[in-house]
């Protein structure tokens, strides 16, 4: 195991979170030399660098160090990056960048199932990996509407301390705590599913494409003219179906999320 620390560099976590966090990544990576590459990448970004060999070892490291960001091979001897990412998933929502010379679309969309926030081909650029990893962190916890958008369906109410939570139909959220519960039952959801789910809350009845929200998971919200890919869209599909499976929602009779055919996603009224 390599660990590589450089706190002197760490920054204010532009997300909300604690600065401590912030400083802290995870590497799971089999291969010597990309397992020291990434840990240059993530240090130079202000990151306190933890790495594993293999998923067992990556596993513990996770619940030791609650790290903000863990990059992931997918093909490790043993425990694969699949099933690593299941048992981390378990426990953490840390940010999960998976890594793979597998490129099929099928491979993505079964890391993204797995719990990965995204999934990166090898190889790969350090500079593209940092960035990917910097928009993942600019991600708002509370996301504005645009103006002019319908009155949401969402009761906003002062949680004394706590933040604002949204509230819809019994389905609760903080974002300043990243709580949802549903019913009072707390629901545990990745920090993907928990943005989306904030997004749709936040924008009420007015729908949100699925190019939306793969804009918004990527940090560009704003860049409407972003090109969005098809697997990106199909990305979104399977957030939203592993979102609906947690909250024990059916799409056919949706208590919160309605799917708006050919268009996104919406508050139900």
């Amino acid at each position: 195991m390599t660990d590589v620390q450089d706190p002197s560099t760490a920054s204010p976590d532009p997300g909300g979170a604690s600065v401590e966090e912030t400083r802290v990544a995870v590497v799971i990576e089999d291969e010597d030399d990309i397992r020291s590459l990434l840990a240059t990448v993530l240090a130079q970004a202000g990151f306190e660098v933890h790495g594993a060999p293999d998923g067992a070892a990556g596993v513990e490291l996770v619940r030791e160090h609650r790290p903000l960001v863990t990059t992931l091979d997918v093909n490790m001897p043993g425990m694969d990056g699949f099933e690593t990412a299941k048992r981390i998933r378990a426990f953490s929502s840390t940010y999960i960048v998976m890594l793979s010379a597998r490129t099929e679309e099928i491979d993505a969309l079964q890391g993204l199932e797995a719990g990965a926030d995204d999934y990166v081909a090898k190889p790969f650029r350090p500079r593209e990996l940092r960035a990917r990893i910097d928009a993942m962190l600019r991600r708002p916890r509370h996301v504005a509407t645009a103006d002019g958008a319908p009155a949401s369906a969402v009761a906003t109410i002062d949680g004394d301390g706590d933040g604002v939570w949204h509230e819809h139909h019994g389905l609760r959220l903080n974002p300043a705590t990243h709580i949802v519960t549903v019913d009072d039952r707390d629901i545990e959801l990745t920090r993907s599913e928990f943005d989306i789910l904030a997004d749709l809350l936040v924008a009420g009845r007015r729908v949100r494409a699925k190019s939306d929200l793969a804009l918004m998971l990527r940090g560009d919200q704003y860049a409407v003219s972003d090109f969005v890919s098809d697997s990106d869209a199909r990305a979104i599909e399977v957030h939203m179906a592993n979102l609906r499976r947690k909250l024990g929602e059916s799409p056919a009779q949706p208590r919160w999320i309605e799917t708006v055919r050919g268009v996104g996603y919406r508050l139900t009224a």
